[in-house]
């Protein structure tokens, strides 16, 4: 009998899709700020259908964040492998090329306690998620004069987090674990590697946006890269602290009968003149998936 897990492997057409990404729509305004991404490799762009930069903010670090939703905005079936974007997006390849493309321009993935819990093989490496394309990942961040991976970072107040977890064990990948005095107490009474850095915000409960954007600066990050939950991009976007949001829409409808199935953005509930208005910077079409990509309007209006 087909799990709904293994049923979900094969994308919206029953088989893999490893055409060109095909563009629909791009902004032509790149604005004045300097961009990450220059040097992309022949393959790699072919593969995107075109140049993927990101605007680099002078002021923090540029936040940029990815996700995957079915077309009434969910974004997590359920806990544990439920909760990954795969289901979602009917583990299509394309996307998670996209996801492969962002990571390499990133200096940090910031991920929720939650997600890495749910993501129990998971590694927050360009590699891990599409290793077709690790040669070209590598060589673009050399040229980039990035680190060989980005740093993981993982969001949780309480340390509540397995220690064994490849994410967090291999030693090749360089890992902070953002928590709070009482979650530093409960990592020490576990054992993690010397590449694992511990970095304790001065609060009791919730780490803030603020405090994680404090946490990556400080790790010299200039792109930070979030990929879940929605609860970490809810509190970012209760922030302001969003600038980009990469969005890959599933065409498919599931439906929301109870809390275990997830929207993009939880946890915040934003009255309707406080609303982050976005502006779309470009569409692009793979099969019946679509990529839309928007940047945080910060003109006065709002329509």
């Amino acid at each position: 009998m087909t799990s709904a897990l293994d049923a979900a492997r094969a994308d919206d057409t029953g088989v893999p899709s490893r055409d060109p990404l095909q563009p629909l729509w791009e902004a032509t305004d790149r604005g004045a700020l300097d961009d990450r991404g220059d040097g992309m490799p022949t393959d790699l762009q072919r593969r995107y259908g075109g140049s993927l930069t990101i605007p680099l903010r002078p002021d923090r670090p540029t936040v940029i964040a990815n996700f995957v939703s079915t077309l009434d905005g969910i974004v997590a079936l359920g806990p544990g492998e439920l909760a990954g974007g795969g289901l979602i997006s009917g583990f299509h390849e394309p996307d998670r090329f996209v996801m492969g493309l962002l990571r390499a321009l990133a200096d940090v993935v910031v991920i929720g306690a939650g997600t890495f819990r749910g993501s129990d093989a998971h590694r927050w490496t360009p590699a891990h998620v599409h290793p077709a394309s690790a040669a070209s990942f590598a060589a673009w961040r050399a040229s980039m004069a990035l680190s060989p991976v980005p740093t993981t970072i993982v969001v949780t107040a309480t340390g509540d987090i397995p220690t064994d977890h490849p994410g967090l064990a291999d030693p090749t990948i360089p890992v902070v674990v953002a928590t709070t005095a009482r979650g530093r107490a409960n990592l020490a009474r576990a054992s993690v590697g010397e590449h694992v850095a511990i970095r304790v915000v001065e609060t009791e409960t919730t780490l803030t946006a603020a405090d994680v954007i404090a946490v990556a600066r400080d790790a010299g990050a200039r792109v930070v890269l979030t990929e879940g939950g929605p609860h970490l991009l809810g509190s970012f976007t209760d922030a302001d602290l969003l600038d980009e949001l990469f969005l890959t829409v599933s065409p498919q409808l599931v439906g929301r009968a109870g809390p275990e199935r997830l929207g993009l953005v939880e946890g915040v509930a934003l009255k309707p003149e406080d609303g982050r208005w976005q502006d779309i910077v470009s569409i692009r079409r793979s099969n019946h998936h679509l990529f839309l990509r928007y940047r945080r309007r910060r003109a006065a209006t709002k329509i």
